[in-house]
């Protein structure tokens, strides 16, 4: 995030608003991906599992989506699902009123379908395409969002590929140098990132990284970036995974990002992972870069995270006062 970005935001925040949205637009995906955190029963608390929400289609999904942004007035916009390109149809409309606005969009996708061309010129839509790995556990993983289906998906497109890294990826020396390899030589490719993968509390999933593998994959990248300028890992993003925040309450992402689920409604808490997230291995890429930023010292000594949180506080009281504790 830009700097003028995190400044207008603290403005955003003063006034009881969050200055980032992230919104589940659909329950629908063909994929099954292992460790896929949106599909697991934890994911929404009380709600239900993600799939046995009602989700919204056609123009209503339009205006439900706009009536979000008006409502909120978010500086930046996640889409993501579910699988968003299930939804084209209402993304054909959507994206350019939301570019009209002045919103930033992010949307993220398998590229499990071919992306429309149109899309390519829409002002402020940046695409990120998940890829879990090389091609044979990719598609073994991600079926039908292939490496071959993908290729022809982004055609045409510029692109950020973000790989999650998991505990299988660690397993053979130079695995994450050849990922980066192979997607660094595609001119569709702008940046690449890397997040690591996050569990729940209590968790043993295959994917986790113990805490001696974490540490060598984050050395691992920080010495191969020199080498692929595409690799977007910045230190203050190595040193956020170094150093997670230990709770969500401590999280500047998980604070300034409301994130909404299928129905348009629910709030999907303490963060986009919901559930019990265990923050001590978070691998989030936004919350490591904020989190850094957050620990820098302004003059005097006061970390900026300091006036963040202040500010986050005064703008909930501000909320509450003038609108109601809806926000």
């Amino acid at each position: 995030m830009k700097k003028i970005d995190i400044f207008r935001g603290w403005g955003r925040i003063l006034g009881g608003y969050r200055p980032m949205l992230s919104v589940e637009i659909t329950r629908e995906c063909p994929l099954r991906c292992p460790g896929c955190y949106a599909y697991e029963p934890e994911h929404l608390g009380g709600l239900g599992p993600l799939r046995s929400l009602a989700d919204y289609k056609g123009q209503q999904l339009v205006d439900g989506v706009v009536a979000l942004v008006r409502r909120h007035r978010p500086l930046h916009i996640s889409i993501v699902g579910g699988e968003p390109l299930v939804r084209f149809r209402e993304l054909d409309e959507l994206l350019p009123k939301l570019s009209r606005m002045g919103v930033e969009v992010q949307l993220v996708t398998s590229a499990v379908r071919r992306i429309p061309p149109e899309w390519a010129g829409i002002p402020g839509l940046h695409l990120v395409v998940s890829i879990d790995g090389l091609q044979p556990e990719h598609d073994a993983r991600r079926k039908p969002a292939t490496y071959a289906r993908i290729l022809e998906s982004v055609a045409g497109h510029s692109i950020t590929v973000h790989c999650t890294i998991t505990r299988q990826m660690t397993r053979r020396p130079g695995y994450l140098e050849e990922f980066v390899r192979f997607w660094s030589a595609l001119p569709e490719v702008n940046k690449i990132w890397f997040s690591i993968f996050t569990p729940q509390v209590g968790e043993e999933a295959e994917e986790i990284l113990p805490p001696g593998v974490r540490a060598a994959v984050l050395d691992e990248v920080a010495e191969m970036r020199p080498r692929h300028p595409k690799l977007y890992l910045p230190d203050v993003v190595i040193e956020g995974y170094r150093r997670p925040p230990a709770s969500p309450a401590e999280c500047i992402f998980a604070r300034t990002t409301l994130s909404i689920t299928a129905d348009l409604e629910g709030r999907i808490n303490p963060c986009q992972f919901g559930g019990n997230p265990d923050c001590t291995q978070c691998g989030c890429i936004a919350s490591a870069g904020l989190a850094a930023i957050g620990e820098y010292r302004l003059p005097g000594g006061l970390p900026v995270k300091s006036i963040y949180f202040a500010s986050d506080r005064i703008g909930q009281t501000v909320s509450k006062v003038f609108r109601g504790p809806q926000s």
